[in-house]
């Protein structure tokens, strides 16, 4: 090989490549070291002989990719309203434009009338409370976990009693255990009943001056059927016991829906909780309530309301505050029009299965194996257990499903009986386009 030749003296100079005006301008969107790491590889690639010279500038932009995160957006075809594998509640178009908002610099700590502090996440409170009127006051944090630390850290943290049936010392995924949780913050733990049952004489029998709170838990990811009883919210906060001694009632309602839902008769809300006698009630804001990952802390009028505020002066709760953008998202969820996740579970069936009939034709015209066919989504997230909602979807070979994976956008679908099933109930209607366009790219 002459030194003319030789390949190395081909390659591109990096400082050239990254004057071309489209690598510039990609510097601006993603950073210079991320662009520059593109450059090397094209040029690494020029010396293996596996492009010419005058191809890095494409290479480096067919590698680049439109953020400067990994993160990449995952079409959700799996008929699970809340993937937690995908982040649970995908936000809407109206928390989305609040995000960009609160994305700069924001009045989220200042009264813009008087120039002087304001108090932090108004707007998101007062959205809450709105939303769940039963509600004296309200608190934030950063998500359901903390929501159940902070209350029993500074509730029952001195070594205090936490009254909580055996049944409901539920792990809840990934080996996040409740009990841990608990005994984690200083509080002792005093199990009352069986696995599958429990009655009021037992929390009777259980509570005394050492008593902190009775925890009432949602067991939101199981269903124990057969012989079984549970206590509900309204029996323990009229119990002699609790009343004559001021101890506070705590449902942790796990899923974060704020009034009950016709397809959800089961499933535990906010409103119910309070106006049955919980004095505070816990829950996620990034499952049915289709908001950003936080944790709700709702007191009931008076003593709750007392609560809250008691909670909102823990030194705890700085470390758990949210940020502003959960705040601005919040806000905007609460206020704005339906989020995604309440417009999957109030889907017409026979809306979803149009759409599903309509996808296939339009891809059995392109030559893609494609068929409408009935399917059964779920909520997911840890919510309603046990409850199926009919849906539609369109079934596909199950070879297309690692395809689907590795396309841009990415399609999550299901695999069923050899078939890859993209059901349609947690995807928008004007999703259905991208959906086609995605799946022709794996011919």
């Amino acid at each position: 090989m002459t030194l003319a030749s030789d390949p190395r003296r081909r390659v591109p100079r990096t400082d050239a490549v990254l004057a071309e005006p489209q690598i510039a301008l990609a510097v601006t969107r993603l950073g210079r070291a991320l662009v520059k790491e593109a450059v090397g590889s094209a040029q690494d690639r020029v010396r293996r002989g596996e492009i010419a010279p005058g191809a890095v500038v494409d290479a480096v932009l067919d590698r680049l990719p439109e953020t400067a995160t990994t993160v990449r957006p995952v079409l959700n075809a799996t008929g699970v309203l809340l993937h937690t594998n995908l982040g649970r509640a995908p936000l809407s178009a109206a928390a989305r434009r609040a995000l960009d908002v609160a994305a700069g610099t924001c009045d989220v700590e200042l009264d813009l009338a008087t120039g002087t502090r304001g108090a932090r996440g108004r707007g998101a409170i007062d959205a809450l409370l709105a939303a769940v009127p039963a509600a004296g006051a309200a608190l934030l944090v950063n998500n359901g976990a903390a929501a159940l630390a902070l209350v029993a850290t500074a509730l029952a943290g001195g070594g205090r009693d936490v009254v909580i049936a055996r049944g409901e010392l539920v792990e809840i995924g990934d080996g996040f255990r409740i009990p841990d949780l608990l005994t984690a913050t200083g509080a002792r733990l005093r199990e009352v009943g069986t696995t599958n049952r429990v009655s009021v004489a037992d929390y009777a029998d259980a509570v005394g001056p050492d008593t902190a709170f009775v925890l009432k838990v949602h067991p939101s990811n199981f269903v124990v059927t057969g012989f079984t009883h549970a206590v509900d919210v309204d029996e323990l906060a009229t119990m002699n016991e609790l009343t004559a001694l001021g101890v506070p009632v705590v449902a942790d309602i796990g899923s974060g829906l704020l009034a009950p839902h016709p397809l959800l008769p089961d499933e535990p809300d906010a409103t119910t909780a309070l106006t049955r006698g919980a004095t505070l009630v816990t829950a996620s804001g990034d499952k049915l309530l289709g908001g950003p990952q936080a944790g709700l802390l709702l007191g009931a009028p008076g003593a709750g309301a007392d609560l809250v505020a008691h909670l909102r002066r823990h030194p705890l709760a700085r470390a758990l505050r949210v940020d502003k953008l959960t705040l601005a998202a919040m806000e905007a969820t609460l206020r704005g029009p339906a989020p995604p996740v309440r417009q999957g579970l109030d889907a017409v069936p026979s809306t979803l299965h149009t759409r599903a009939a309509r996808l296939a034709e339009s891809l059995r015209c392109r030559g893609i194996p494609a068929e409408a066919v009935d399917a059964e989504a779920t909520v997911g997230g840890g919510g309603a257990p046990g409850v199926t909602l009919p849906s539609a979807a369109v079934a596909l070979p199950e070879s297309f499903a690692a395809a689907l994976r590795a396309g841009e956008p990415a399609v999550l679908g299901r695999l069923d009986r050899g078939r890859c099933l993209l059901d349609l109930r947690a995807l928008p209607p004007d999703a259905d386009d991208e959906l086609a366009a995605a799946v022709l790219a794996c011919r």
